[in-house]
């Protein structure tokens, strides 16, 4: 292999992979939630995060919705 090799010639193209790569966010979560998916993380055997994300990209593939039902006040 060569020690030096010459990339001033190189055309350069944009990375085709960019568009799949992961946006970094920061989010506040419950820590029995954290608790719960790191548990569930340890026993597959994948990082924490990683098993969230995996968790949400469901969600969105199944068009899932959140149904949220605020208890009424009582007066």
């Amino acid at each position: 292999m060569k020690a030096e090799y010459d990339l001033s010639k190189m055309k350069s193209r944009k990375n085709p992979y960019a568009a799949k790569l992961k946006k970094p966010v920061s989010m506040r979560l419950s820590e029995d939630v954290v608790t719960y998916f790191k548990g569930m993380a340890n026993e597959a055997g994948v990082p924490y995060q990683s098993l969230i994300n995996l968790y949400l990209r469901d969600c969105v593939m199944k068009h899932r919705t959140v149904q949220i039902a605020w208890p009424s006040s009582k007066v």
